[in-house]
């Protein structure tokens, strides 16, 4: 199927080029490279409704060498020259407006010539001789036009179609290459590290825990549905709905509207949000819903990845009142991941699998930039103060729930196409810590692999609401503008419920004892033993 798609993509760039000779060099240049989202989508059906997205085509040819660099810093080196052709197909766009105005003087000037023919006292056959002359000259006109305007309308796609494959701007704040900056620790500190950092301890395991209490069943879910998915079971299930609970409490509590939306979108929702998974072998990484033939002309739908493409699609297509901005979101649901490849000793168990739960947040803020060059909006305070929101609630959350954790300013090289900059927080997981013969001092534990993500948090500006038809209604006669987006993970619950087991275990009484803020979703459970139900302690 992916090579059907790339010789059509092949195929319909070699027939533009033709018709415009200009683009001869880029049609080479599109059949050297391999194939990428951008055929992809082109490609793909998209329902009557769906919004056309609207790349700041401007911003882009403006500030090409920027565009071009941050492709290079993003891991998008193939789409370094993008920038450049965009601003080329520009001027080659501008003068074919200005070649329009001619040929379009021209007719005007038959038409006017024509209505005289009647006063220039000819015989009736000179008229119609010379009527036919001039006609024939507009239809030449004609003709010149509208061949130059189908050449201004292949050119503006293929400017549309290379904007919309170049990840966002970076902000300020991120860091450029492959390192994230840490930004602080939470209930940690390294001069102080608990006691169980300092020996590799195996049985602090979340699987090995939640496998001896009952509390995760593996066994059955191989049989069920296959490698990857998971039962909780007892009060494994009860902790999932009490970290749901929770921080949705948290996120309430702050003004964030709960919303509980669909697992099911249309396929190009995923990419419009930016949303394009890549493993080290750039294989699939979105659950595609299988459709039957008579069901095969209609748009493609995908189990979404996260929340985060249902409740950006709730505005698609729509205006916000800027009165009701900031709108923010929190929403609990089911998500979906391939995750092909990927796997080893620090992947297993919940860490990495198919389907989990996760209480999403998102939001929009208006779009106001006090400085026309600060064209990455590093300080535009409604977007800042929104983000800054949303790492608070992150905060919170991880604080209470008593995890050792670190946050981090994360890199180019680890952002998504859509976000411009994003925060991760890390978890300290017991399981992933790593001893290694240090000469002359034995044993020495590397503290380093035992960090794990359990939430992110990202600010995509406008990149989602112009892929997606949102705008903000202006008012006072301001112009409709697109607004910018934020979101993150309130928590991910296999991850954070892992990191509970491994860091809330007694070994000394084999029990976890249960974060305080959650045991009044568990009918006043303060441990978790082999008994089931258990009894508070």
């Amino acid at each position: 199927m992916t090579s059907i798609i790339h010789d059509s993509c092949l195929m319909a760039t070699a027939k533009f080029a033709r018709r415009v000779p200009s683009l001869n060099r880029w049609s080479n240049c599109i059949q050297q490279r391999a194939f990428n989202s951008s055929c992809r989508r082109s490609a793909e059906l998209r329902p009557p409704t769906a919004p056309k997205a609207v790349p700041d085509v401007k911003l882009i040819k403006d500030n090409a060498s920027l565009f071009s660099q941050n492709c290079v810093d993003r891991n998008y080196a193939s789409h370094k020259e993008y920038p450049f052709r965009i601003r080329e197909l520009a001027e080659e766009a501008a003068r074919l407006v200005e070649e329009l105005k001619s040929p379009r003087q021209k007719i005007k000037e038959v038409e006017k010539a024509i209505s005289r023919i009647a006063a220039q006292g000819l015989t009736p056959e000179e008229t119609k001789l010379k009527i036919a002359a001039l006609r024939e000259d507009a239809h030449k006109l004609k003709h010149a036009s509208e061949k130059a305007m189908l050449q201004k309308e292949q050119i503006d796609d293929e400017i549309r179609r290379l904007a919309l494959t170049l990840p966002n701007l970076t902000s300020l704040q991120t860091p450029v290459g492959d390192a994230p900056r840490l930004i602080q620790y939470l209930n940690y500190d390294p001069a102080n590290p608990p006691s169980w950092a300092t020996k590799h301890d195996p049985s602090r395991s979340h699987v090995e825990i939640g496998t001896s209490l009952n509390l995760i069943d593996f066994t059955s879910s191989a049989t069920s549905t296959g490698w990857g998915w998971y039962f909780l079971t007892n009060e494994g299930a009860l902790l999932e709905q009490a970290l749901i609970q929770y921080s949705l409490s948290v996120a309430l509590r702050r003004g964030w509207k709960p919303v509980s939306p669909p697992s099911i979108v249309y396929s190009y929702l995923q990419e419009a949000c930016g949303y394009q998974p890549r493993d080290q072998n750039n294989e699939q990484q979105v659950w595609h819903i299988e459709q039957s033939e008579k069901d095969s002309v209609k748009p493609q739908r995908s189990l979404a990845g996260t929340a985060e493409i249902p409740l950006a699609a709730m505005y698609a297509g729509r205006e916000i009142d800027e009165s009701l901005l900031p709108l923010k979101f929190v929403g609990p649901s089911r998500c979906y991941r391939a995750e092909a490849g990927a796997r080893g000793v620090d992947t297993k168990g919940l860490y990495r699998v198919h389907e989990f739960t996760k209480v999403e947040l998102f939001a929009w803020s208006d779009n106001v930039r006090s400085d026309a060059s600060d064209i990455t909006h590093a300080n535009c305070a409604p977007l800042n103060d929104l983000f800054n929101e949303l790492l608070d609630i992150q905060f919170e959350i991880l604080t209470s729930l008593g995890l050792p954790c670190r946050v981090l300013e994360m890199p180019t090289g680890d952002l998504g196409a859509s976000a411009t900059r994003k925060c991760d927080i890390e978890a300290l997981f017991p399981s992933r810590l790593r001893t290694s013969e240090q000469p002359g001092s034995g044993e020495a534990v590397n503290l380093e692999t035992a960090w794990g993500e359990v939430t992110s948090a990202s600010i995509c500006t406008d990149y989602q609401s112009r892929r997606l038809g949102t705008r903000v209604r202006g008012r006072d006669g301001k112009k409709p503008r697109y607004p910018h987006t934020v979101n993150g993970t309130a928590i991910a619950v296999p991850r954070v419920l892992a990191a509970i087991l491994e860091n809330c275990w007694d070994e000394s009484r084999r029990i976890v004892v249960i974060p305080l803020v959650l045991r009044q979703w568990m009918g006043g459970m303060e441990t978790i033993g082999k008994n089931w139900p258990s009894s508070s302690s």
